[in-house]
């Protein structure tokens, strides 16, 4: 068959080192799947594929061993599933656009996690319906504490969890249990003063360990949700990095109007004869300058009034 490669990796099928077979991917935003999608995904690997199921490392699922003449059935087939799962797309059941940004990628959260912060699924999506579908080479992942299970720091946008500990010092008994965990487990930003515990606001990264920890609800937390947004982490051959910290205490609204901000950034500044039509993040603000992508991704942003933002970052990492 004559095969336009471009337009197959658009409409989410790889081109594989067997002639004449390509694989299917479709992303799983926030990593959550319904269970009820298994047999479907079971049955299309049965009938068109090759048996088998690739769990990929961005949370999505690849069905290897399809036939090119295949894919508008396979497409068919995999339309309730994108559906069901909450996939943007631009023609339904002709698959969807996915060459480009890379699918939102989360911890499992405080649905399940009594350390996550906040419902790391839910901000997936709500990332999910604001950039998709998009053509731009791009990677976001969330985390629910500053554990960072899914190594947000290798993403152009590493979103981690934050709660503000509240302390309730009328049912402190003074144990120390929070000290001790903040000490050992965390960064050490809490301290006992005349029988009571003091927070060093600086300090605190909004772990949430002295909530875990305190017998008698002395520490709670926030009923509002903050974020530590880090910037521009990467893998790849030339200059992997770490991301940096951006902004502390930030919003769900914030952060996603910042990433839509980047995206017309990029569009602006991207090398257009880049390999591919792809040009990392990264590079494109090596070359124009931190200042001019901070100007483009603040642009009518309002943060909260405890937001700390960083006035410059500079990346390190390997040097080739």
């Amino acid at each position: 068959m004559d095969i336009n490669t471009k337009k197959l990796k658009k409409n989410a099928f790889r081109v594989t080192k067997e002639r004449g077979l390509t694989a299917s991917r479709v992303r799983v935003p926030g990593g959550h799947l319904d269970a009820r999608y298994l047999s479907m995904i079971q049955e299309i690997a049965q009938q068109y594929g090759n048996g088998s199921v690739h769990m990929t490392v961005r949370q999505g699922f690849e069905i290897p061993g399809i036939r090119y003449e295949d894919m508008d059935k396979v497409n068919e087939l995999l339309q309730p599933i994108i559906q069901g799962i909450g996939i943007n797309q631009d023609k339904p059941g002709c698959g969807y656009t996915a060459s480009g940004t890379r699918n939102i990628s989360a911890c499992v959260g405080n649905q399940v996690c009594p350390y996550a912060c906040y419902d790391t699924s839910g901000f997936a999506f709500k990332i999910e319906k604001a950039v998709f579908p998009n053509d731009l080479h791009v990677k976001v992942a969330l985390t629910g504490c500053p554990n960072d299970c899914a190594k947000v720091r290798m993403h152009d946008f590493g979103i981690m969890g934050m709660t503000h500990p509240e302390y309730r010092q009328d049912r402190c008994v003074s144990c120390g249990a929070c000290v001790k965990a903040c000490e050992k487990k965390s960064v050490g930003a809490l301290k006992t003063v005349n029988y009571r515990v003091q927070r060093n606001h600086e300090k605190c990264i909004g772990c949430g360990e002295c909530v875990i920890q305190c017998p008698t609800r002395a520490w709670v937390r926030s009923g509002k949700k903050y974020y530590r947004l880090t910037l521009l982490g990467r893998t790849g051959k030339k200059n992997p990095r770490m991301g940096e910290d951006f902004i502390k205490w930030a919003d769900e609204e914030s952060i996603i109007k910042i990433i839509t901000n980047t995206y017309e950034y990029v569009k602006e500044y991207i090398d257009p004869e880049a390999p591919g039509g792809k040009e990392h993040i990264g590079y494109i603000v090596d070359r124009t300058g931190f200042e001019e992508f901070k100007k483009w991704a603040l642009k009518d942003v309002t943060l909260p009034d405890m937001a700390e933002l960083a006035e410059r970052i500079y990346w390190s990492g390997i040097k080739y």
